[in-house]
Parts: C-alpha cells; structure tokens; sequence
C-alpha cells in the first residue's frame, strides 16, 4: 500500500477533485458538510458501556495511558498535571487523561487519513523530526514503518513506554527555542495540533526549512477550535459553543500572542513566496461530532469526534480560563459540564474542519520566487526566536 496514498471520505465530503489534485486547495470554511445522510435514530441514541469498554481496550492496545505516567518533572495545578519545563507557557495537561485523549486524537486522524501516517511523497527517509510529539504515537508508528530511519520526536516532557523502537530518539525540547539541527539534515519535519502553541509560525516554518534537506517535505496537521451544525441543528448559534471559540480564539491574539486559528493560518503562510517552500498542497477534512451521520464510516468518526471534545475540553481551558481569564476552578468545572450537555445532545448535527498541508523545500539552484534555492535555507533564520 502506498503510505502517501489520499483516499477520499465517502459522500464526497472532503478532498479536491481529482482533476485538482496536483494544485492548491482548500475547501470554503464557511460550507457545510454535503451529502451526509442524519441518521434517523440519533435522537434516541445512548453511548452504550460497551463502547467505553471498546475504547479503553484501545487506550491500553495503543499504551497512550501509560506513555506520560513515568515523566520525571512536572506540576499540579487545579487537579491536573501540567509541563514544568518552560513553566506555565504551555496550556495543556500532560497527566494520564490527557494521554488517553491524545491517543482518541491520534486514532481520528488514522480514520480521517484511512490508516495513513503522511500525506507528503516521502519514500527511504532517512531522517524525520516530530515537533510537539505529546506522547510520541505518531513517531512510534513512523519509526515501525520506516525501521531503517532515525526518527526524532520532541515535546516538553519525555516519552515514556517499554517499547520504544529503537530507531526513534526523544529530545525535550520547546519547539519555540532556537533550532539546534544543523542544515539539510530532515527528510521530512511533521507537525500536528500545535494550535496555541507556538509564537511565531514564520519563525519556526523557516526553522524548519533551514532544517531539511533540499528536496524535503514539511508537513502540518491542525484543527479548528470552531464548531459548525447542519441547518437542522438545534445547535447551530448555541451560545456555549459559541462562547468557547471566541474566547479561546481571543486570548491566542490578546493574552498568548500563540494563534488558535492556525488551521486558517498555515497554507498562507507555506505558500507565501517569502516562505521558500514550493509544491504546498492543502486538504480539508470534516470530523463529525456525535454519530449522527447514517454512513457507518462516519458514524464511527463522529463517535471518536464526539469523544474528542468530551475528552478534551477540561484540558484545553482549565488552565487558561483559570490563569488569563480570572475564573475560578468550579467556574470552570461548571461550564465543562455544560459544554459536554451540549455536544451529547441528540439535537445537534455538529462538525469541525481539520487540515492537512505540505510542501517541498527546494532543491538547490531551483528557482522559487525569482531566485534560485539554497542548501541552508535562504539565509540565517530563528535570531530573534526565544531561547
């Protein structure tokens, strides 16, 4: 099987058509999902228990509740685990439910991609760079599939499991710092849910060229904080969710200065003709929320999207509503309880957009933007990066 393969969703929800494929694209953020079928029993539908039991095999088939469970340094704050290294910049936990949750990620984009790990044409790396690895499933499952590659993976806190591949090599690192790698050295650099994290995305998009080999690939994986609702959504203007977007969307431009619309962000960026990358294409997935899709396919999807944001979203506000925003730990607890009403109701027809986008360094003499590449990446990059 060809691991770089784009297979489409069915119904025709997602991808450029195949007449487009070798061009940019990228689907109108404001379209609703078209040609998915409601089934006709969702507002009668109740998460069963052997579901939950389904998905905690999967958690310990996967190891993603235990990967974070040995991590040497660390603090607690509001009932939750958080990073201490680079203390406080980052707003996610990395305890044992934010590891499942991360493994319920990890399994939407295998679904959303058919069991494939990368888009970009990559074929005998020798080297790739994982930045933001969280508990490392995407570089464990790289380094299976490419045993002859060194795989560097990076985050905050280590990873931690008992079966490591022994060509994969974890560094804690901030993927905001200065880069230590020297030029040409990546076959491919991924990226994935890195939204409100990073400082300067043109920084770091030319950190990343500098790093890769002429020839190289980039590629990045992000998700929209937005939610979306077929018109027949009770749910559609809901004032909790619309709440949630904003107020995580605001405090990335007005608290962090890390954007949390990067999903809207990327493909601009990369093919900028000051970025240096060539060949950047774009797809754009839908993830439904809840199974209320009557394709058994995305049926399934929106179960693991449903669990997504159930799972989720204590992680992603505890901290910052609590430290940016003023709200206490019970104002938070209570409005977590709230928005997950809101996502299991039986009314709604939710849905959020993801993106994939990848693009090529060029090759040395090839010309981009009126002048011809070089081997380090066009020049010095990351100077005013924090170290």
């Amino acid at each position: 099987m060809d691991p770089r393969k784009v297979l489409k969703f069915k119904k025709g929800i997602s991808t450029p058509k195949e007449e487009e494929e070798e061009e940019d694209t990228e689907m109108n953020a404001g379209a609703q999902p078209a040609g998915i079928d409601v089934d006709s029993e969702y507002d009668n539908y109740i998460e069963s228990d052997d579901n939950d039991a389904d998905r905690q095999s999967f958690y310990a088939s996967t190891g993603g509740a235990s990967i974070a469970s040995k991590v040497t340094s660390y603090r607690y704050e509001n009932g939750r685990r958080y990073h201490s290294y680079r203390d406080g910049t980052y707003y996610a936990p990395n305890d044992e439910a934010y590891s499942s949750y991360e493994t319920i990620v990890h399994h939407l984009w295998l679904l959303t991609l058919h069991d494939q790990l990368f888009l970009a044409p990559i074929s005998n790396p020798e080297r790739i760079l994982d930045i933001g690895t969280g508990t490392g499933l995407w570089a464990i499952d790289m380094a299976d599939y490419f045993p002859g590659a060194e795989i560097t993976a990076t985050d905050l806190s280590p990873i931690h499991s008992n079966n490591l591949p022994p060509n994969l090599h974890f560094e804690i690192d901030d993927a905001n710092s200065i880069f230590t790698y020297p030029a040409d050295h990546f076959d491919m650099i991924h990226m994935r849910g890195l939204t409100g994290c990073i400082k300067s995305w043109p920084q770091l998009y030319q950190q990343c060229l500098h790093a890769l080999k002429p020839g190289a690939w980039i590629e990045h994986l992000e998700f929209s904080v937005e939610t979306s609702a077929s018109p027949s959504s009770t749910h559609y203007n809901d004032q909790i969710l619309t709440a949630f977007s904003q107020s995580i969307l605001s405090v990335g431009t007005h608290k962090t200065g890390m954007s949390f619309n990067v999903i809207n962000e990327m493909h601009p960026l990369l093919s900028s003709p000051d970025s240096g990358f060539v060949d950047v294409h774009t797809q754009t997935f839908i993830w439904p929320i809840g199974p209320w899709p009557k394709d058994p396919y995305l049926k399934d999807l929106g179960r693991w999207g449903e669990r997504n944001w159930c799972d989720g979203i204590e992680g992603w506000v505890m901290a910052l509503y609590t430290r940016l925003l003023g709200w206490t730990y019970d104002e938070v607890k209570a409005f977590v309880r709230d928005f997950q009403g809101v996502i299991k109701d039986r009314k709604g027809r939710l849905w959020q957009e993801v993106r994939v986008v990848w693009a090529r360094k060029p090759f040395d003499g090839e010309v981009v933007g009126g002048k011809a590449g070089t081997a380090a990446g066009d020049g010095d990059v990351g100077m005013e990066m924090e170290k």
